[in-house]
């Protein structure tokens, strides 16, 4: 069969990476792909990026499964418009998607079926937003409503630092946030200012067909640009699977408390949800779990590290997940994993994440191994040489029979990589490793 994998970043680079492991597969296609898509002779990049020209590609290809990895395609409705035209995609709907694309809409979606969340308010004033922050001190979340790359939120521990993001999202824009439209059907600024939680933040993902839940893999990620988590926030330094902080115990409240809530919340209000689900957990020290934000897909570095332990054939579970009938769903799947630690380091580019760098050569890229593979993210291929072209550019992912052998394999490949400016943290498990 021929598969369709949307998008361009790590995330879909692994996606593509392991589909294309499954002796289904005839070939996989990527729109559009990067550097890192072009080098693979199993995977053919297709420079497409429009809903309607990837509708009508699949279409013409005889795609029969299609996956979106990144957000923006899903708010953009792609799964509607394959749908319609009975076209097989695993993916949230537009208005299902909008648990990711709508910070507003997710946390009213949480207070309504009473999913433990951040205490928070919105605001499209900025003068009420300053004045929130006043009466609340800090530290403080602020979050810009709409889709803006994993770097839409600032953890203010002034505030200063508050009073500045609300300035920056609201009257700036300087992060490209994709508003969503108000009331009156124009594109408005929006923020979201929430409690500052305390505890140990994971990523928790499972798949969902509408109904019923497959829990993938834990993992953790690491949001701050530097090490011992200084710097800004960023769409992710690192990854690592499992996560140690996911206790069985917090695992079993993820799951009651968070996710079937929440796709039981969904059905009810008419807009099931199918597609991968993505919580943030924010985890304290009693091991009380509280929804830190929800994305409609996996998470980008955490995908990496993910697939990498994943032993089951993922194009057998897709097109469970994908199926009209009712016997071929999950409840006929127990996922295998690598028993192993996998460690994903990202390599990102000079002056990310505000303003990075493109073009720079990358040399020293290495040949995959069963233990190590380079996932490419922000890289394309100029005159037959790779560069870099975005802000996260590289995921180093290895496995290891425990953290620190993960983590030796990954530092040690990295070392022989290099472009100008490179920048990554050398702490990727420090919070696992501390346990």
């Amino acid at each position: 069969m021929n598969v369709l994998v949307i998008g361009g970043g790590g995330r879909e680079h692994a996606l593509a990476w392991k589909i294309a492991q499954s002796n289904k597969v005839q070939k996989v296609f990527v729109a559009p792909g990067n550097g890192g898509t072009a080098r693979d002779k199993r995977l053919d990049n297709i420079d497409i990026t429009d809903v309607k020209a990837l509708r009508e590609f699949a279409q013409a290809s005889g795609i029969e499964l299609t996956v979106v990895g990144p957000e923006t395609p899903l708010a953009a409705g792609v799964v509607d418009e394959f749908r319609a035209q009975g076209l097989r995609i695993f993916g949230p709907t537009k208005a299902a998607a909008q648990l990711e694309s709508s910070k507003a809409f997710s946390k009213a979606f949480m207070k309504r079926h009473h999913i433990p969340t951040a205490e928070y308010d919105t605001f499209t004033d900025a003068q009420a937003a300053h004045d929130y922050v006043n009466a609340k001190g800090a530290p403080i979340v602020v979050k810009a409503d709409g889709l803006a790359a994993g770097k839409g939120v600032v953890v203010a521990m002034t505030a200063a630092e508050a009073h500045e993001a609300i300035d920056f999202m609201l009257l700036d824009n300087k992060l490209g946030v994709s508003h969503n439209e108000g009331e009156d059907g124009q594109a408005l600024p929006r923020v979201v200012i929430e409690e500052f939680l305390q505890g140990e933040e994971a990523s928790f993902i499972v798949m969902c067909d509408g109904k019923t839940v497959l829990p993938l893999a834990t993992s953790q990620d690491h949001k701050r640009l530097l090490d011992a988590d200084e710097g800004p926030n960023t769409g992710g330094m690192g990854a690592y699977s499992p996560a140690p902080v996911v206790t069985p115990e917090v695992h079993a409240r993820a799951m009651r408390e968070i996710i079937l809530p929440t796709i039981k919340g969904m059905e009810k209000d008419g807009i099931p949800f199918t597609g991968f689900l993505y919580a943030g957990l924010m985890i304290d020290l009693q091991g009380q779990v509280k929804t830190l934000e929800f994305n409609c897909r996996m998470g980008d570095p955490e995908t990496q590290p993910i697939l990498a332990r994943l032993k089951t054939d993922l194009v057998d579970v897709l097109l469970a997940a994908t199926a009209t009938h009712a016997e071929a769903r999950f409840d006929d799947f127990e996922l295998d994993w690598d028993r192993r630690t996998a460690i994903g380091v990202v390599l990102a580019a000079h002056g990310y994440p505000m303003s990075p760098r493109k073009g720079d050569a990358i040399t020293g890229l290495p040949q995959d191994t069963d233990d190590v593979v380079v996932f490419h993210a922000g890289t394309q291929m100029q005159d037959g040489q790779v560069v870099t072209s975005g802000g996260r550019v590289l995921c180093v992912t290895a496995l290891g029979g425990t953290l620190k052998l993960a983590q030796q394999q990954a530092y040690d490949t990295l070392k022989g990589i290099h472009f100008d400016g490179m920048q990554y943290r050398s702490d990727i498990g420090h919070r696992a490793i501390l346990r």
